[in-house]
């Protein structure tokens, strides 16, 4: 890392939380829990000065290193020049279409694809969620992130970290923790640890739901307002209060109860029964 600093006169960026993996022993850890093989197309978002890249570039089919740093593309150029696996767009992943570049990527035949990425703290769920929720077609996301994400992720319910992230992640995928990985690994040091989480993605949800969108919108709303009961909190829906009551009831859910006690399950239990109503009562009115 001094030489490539002295060589291109390269500075991080604390803009774009660049804190770059050193350790050999955590890159493998990310690798072989990745699970990577030769048939597999690796996304990798965010690889530094390639490091991670190149050992992705050893075990893969083909490796994509989506990099947002235009000074770092004189640098990968360099450190990744005997790879002839590696293909480096300079492009922020959150802006770009991932979903075409994939699909253009199956045309070739390639479509085992797998993820992976030591990420940026300040953006770390907005990358997961932009994955996640746009069903993108891979089988795994493997990557590095603060450790108080992770704890949150992977939370269950009745824990203080166990939230809307934490039930959205866990609808989308199954979690494994691959490391933990303490702070002095990096340069420059960040000033937290880290976790490394392999999400899988489902072929098929955990709950059935009547209608996605209405249990998004019940989670955001029991947790909008997470020392609320159900009863005052899930007014953030739009149903009033009444209604609210009608289906806890149903549900056989205590409206006392908060949204950090309730499972996937029981979420879906009263998302379903305020889809499946014929009428809904939405602010005191009727709603044909």
């Amino acid at each position: 890392m001094r030489a490539i600093k002295s060589k291109y006169g390269f500075r991080f960026s604390k803009s774009l939380g660049q804190n770059f993996l050193t350790d050999k022993g955590v890159i493998d850890d990310i690798i072989d829990g990745a699970h990577i093989n030769s048939e597999d197309l690796v996304i990798e978002i965010g690889p530094g000065i390639g490091v991670l890249t190149a050992a992705a570039a050893e075990k893969a089919g083909k490796v994509i290193a989506v990099e947002i740093d235009k000074n770092l593309m004189v640098v990968l150029a360099d450190t990744l020049a005997e790879y002839d696996n590696i293909e480096i767009i300079n492009e922020n992943v959150l802006k770009m279409d991932l979903a075409e570049l994939l699909q253009n990527e199956a045309d070739s035949g390639r479509d085992q694809v797998k993820i992976i990425g030591n990420l940026p703290y300040y953006i770390t769920t907005a990358i997961i969620m932009k994955l996640l929720e746009s069903h993108i077609a891979a089988k795994s996301i493997t990557i590095m992130m603060q450790k108080e994400v992770a704890d949150r992720i992977k939370a269950g319910p009745g824990s203080k970290t166990y939230g809307a992230l934490s039930v959205a992640v866990q609808y989308y995928c199954t979690v494994s923790v691959v490391a933990d990985v303490p702070k002095d690994v990096f340069m420059p040091v960040p000033k937290v640890d880290s976790t490394v989480l392999r999400l899988d993605l489902r072929t098929k949800p955990p709950v059935e739901l009547l209608d996605e969108g209405m249990y998004f919108r019940c989670v955001r709303a029991g947790f909008g307002q997470r020392r609320k009961t159900l009863l005052n909190s899930l007014q953030a829906t739009g149903f009033n209060k009444e209604r609210i009551r009608e289906v806890l009831g149903k549900a056989s859910i205590d409206e006392k109860r908060r949204a950090e006690t309730l499972s996937l399950e029981e979420f879906a239990i009263i998302s379903n029964l305020m889809t499946g109503t014929p009428e809904r009562m939405e602010n005191g009115n009727e709603r044909k």
